[in-house]
């Protein structure tokens, strides 16, 4: 599943995910082969506790759940928590993002791939103590295909499936209605069958009601109270090993100074931010004894988005979206009188790359970029034309439609998120420069209004996975809402017919570069059509303690995030410092629990490799996963 920032929800709702599997993982027509589970190593004694007793990793995290359902969850910390819960069918590997078994050891098309076979392993167990097995993976996809609200978070997956059985407790079937190109990259949790099957209103059941929950992860979620923590223990039958730490807190900081702090005083292991240190909190961390700080090329992209007409699926519009909006010369305007280097440079600090296409540039399969004819680079002038030719003429120092009324916008800002704050001061000057009023609302949940169309402009924001579907098909008309204010997988009420042809095209589409050459042809239209620009390519900038962690793995393993992976690696392989010292643990499908991360500055590209090291959503900034 992917993730937002919440809008900035992964948008509004809040949300975050990150992208490009190699051509390999982009759909990996052969059987996956089975890779041999990390090993874990001596149990830790001690991390944290004095006493000699448990140990406990605890991260600071500014983002609050959604929900601790897997079928309606959207945000980053939600489905990061839901890896940690759930095993999928299959995962992606922390060196290099190619897919590895989960849940599944292998899977086979049939010879027109409209057929595929996944053998169920036999060892992994529910945490209260069932074997987990096809029946419960058929029973999960089978819910989303007929069930509207079970298809609220990931149903994009399931839209193509023609028929799900399990004829054996170690076999799935999946019977297409066309070819689909994600067959290996379902990111989709499997839940139990025996517990999930007494639920009765998907659309409204949060997980929340009875712990511990149970699952079949690398962790049991055993406590959660809104807006303060989410307890999750080891769990000790995982059939990869157990976590070295007994616990894993993440607890909730809204302001991420006083998380800075905390990390300071040694009361949290890690700080994530929100969802990135600021580079003046980093630059304060860098010389503090015990405290290191990781910054990598991040999965995922900010933007603004715009409200394009929030509508249903049947087309009933509602909301009070600007109507100047409607007009791509004046949604164009507005992105051509923003000055990305200004942003990367003032409010990133340099630890960011300009933003391009869609997909960001650590998945260079996928990663696009406009010409130079194409590309809306910071022109005032040219704005100020294509707003005369829209019809909003000057008067005075204000813009005025043909009707008389100034053009006033509003814009959607996470309240936890200080560079939304700082982006919106820089465009409240360089729109009003061109004679439009802004308002930049800040809100501690933007999904609210965002749900209900009643904004004119957003900061977005998504983690994008391996593989680029879910962030595709989230623009689709399929993803809109089916009532108004509903929540749904839209990320801002996009439908094109034009675009949806797209979609389907690659989602059909087998060969990898065949595939990645559609995506970017959607990239695009995105681009062209100003229903989002991408501002930047935030790096992941985060920090921990040493004298609390031993060692950590990032993804990618050669410098990469600790937070909000594609997968469990991280907080699974998490060394505590008494278990670190004199040990490490093997290798888990290429990634190594080893790594101690430094700081990652420079803008390289891997050639094939899929990543770009950089100097570098409905929470967009907060991400929608």
């Amino acid at each position: 599943m992917v993730t937002r920032f919440l809008p900035s929800s992964a948008l509004p709702r809040p949300r975050l995910r990150t992208l490009l599997a190699s051509s390999a993982a982009a759909l990996a027509l052969a059987a996956g082969s089975i890779v041999p589970g990390m090993l874990p190593g001596a149990a830790p004694q001690q991390a944290q506790a004095a006493d000699g007793g448990s140990t406990t990793l605890t991260v600071a995290v500014a983002q609050s759940i959604d929900s601790l359902s897997p079928f309606l969850a959207q945000r980053l910390l939600s489905t990061s928590v839901h890896r940690l819960m759930y095993d999928y069918l299959t995962n992606y590997d922390a060196k290099d993002n190619h897919t590895v078994p989960g849940l599944a050891t292998k899977w086979e098309p049939s010879a027109d791939k409209l057929t595929w076979t996944y053998t169920i392993r036999p060892n992994s167990t529910w945490s209260d103590g069932q074997q987990a097995t096809a029946e419960d993976a058929a029973w999960t996809f089978n819910k989303m295909m007929t069930d509207e609200g079970a298809a609220t978070a990931n149903g994009s997956f399931v839209a193509n499936f023609k028929k799900v059985t399990a004829p054996s407790p170690d076999k799935l079937v999946i019977e297409l209605k066309q070819p689909q190109a994600t067959m290996a990259a379902l990111d989709v949790p499997i839940v139990p069958k025996h517990v999930w099957e007494k639920v009765g209103d998907f659309s409204k059941f949060n997980n929340d009601t009875k712990f511990p929950i149970v699952g079949n992860g690398p962790f049991v979620l055993t406590d959660y109270k809104v807006d303060q923590y989410v307890k999750l223990k080891a769990n000790k039958k995982f059939w990869r090993g157990a976590s070295k730490f007994d616990e894993l807190v993440f607890k909730t900081y809204k302001d991420q100074d006083a998380a800075v702090a905390a990390l300071r005083k040694g009361e949290v292991s890690f700080v994530a931010g929100s969802p990135a240190l600021t580079p003046a909190q980093a630059t304060s961390l860098k010389g503090d004894k015990n405290i290191k700080v990781n910054e990598g090329p991040g999965r995922r992209f900010l933007a603004l988005a715009t409200n394009p007409g929030a509508q249903t699926k049947d087309g009933k519009k509602f909301g009070d979206g600007s109507k100047a909006l409607l007009d791509q010369k004046v949604r164009q305007a507005l992105f051509l009188s923003i000055d990305r280097a200004t942003i990367i440079d003032k409010v990133f600090r340099g630890h960011a790359v300009e933003g391009q296409g869609y997909i960001p540039p650590r998945f260079s399969d996928y990663f696009w970029q406009p010409s130079d004819s194409q590309k809306l680079a910071y022109d005032p002038d040219r704005a100020a034309e294509l707003l005369d030719q829209a019809g909003y003429t000057l008067k005075g120092d204000r813009r005025v439609g043909k009707d008389g009324k100034p053009l006033d916008l509003r814009i959607l800002c996470h309240a936890t998120d200080p560079n939304d704050k700082a982006i919106g001061k820089y465009l409240k000057e360089w729109w009003g420069k061109l004679g439009i009023g802004l308002k930049v609302d800040c809100r501690d949940d933007v999904s609210v209004p965002w749900y209900a169309g009643e904004y004119d402009l957003a900061f977005d924001g998504w983690s994008v996975n391996p593989d680029p579907d879910f962030v595709l098909g989230i623009h689709t008309c399929a993803a809109l809402p089916a009532k108004a204010k509903d929540s749904a997988a839209t990320d801002n009420f996009i439908c094109d017919k034009t675009y949806d042809a797209l979609y389907k095209k690659q989602l059909a589409e087998y060969d990898p570069a065949k595939r990645a050459d559609i995506v970017k042809q959607m990239e695009s239209w995105m681009y062209d059509s100003g229903y989002m620009n991408i501002l930047a390519y935030p790096n992941a900038v985060e920090a921990y303690r040493t004298d609390q962690i031993q060692s950590i793995t990032t993804m990618p393993e050669a410098a990469g995030n600790i937070y909000g992976q594609d997968g469990y690696w991280s907080w699974w392989s998490a060394v505590p410092v008494a278990d670190g010292k004199n040990g490490s643990a093997s290798d888990s499908g290429g990634s190594s629990t080893g790594v101690v991360i430094g700081i990652v500055v420079a803008v390289v590209v891997v050639a094939g490799g899929g990543f770009f090291l950089a100097r570098r959503r409905r929470s967009t900034a907060e991400e929608r996963e």
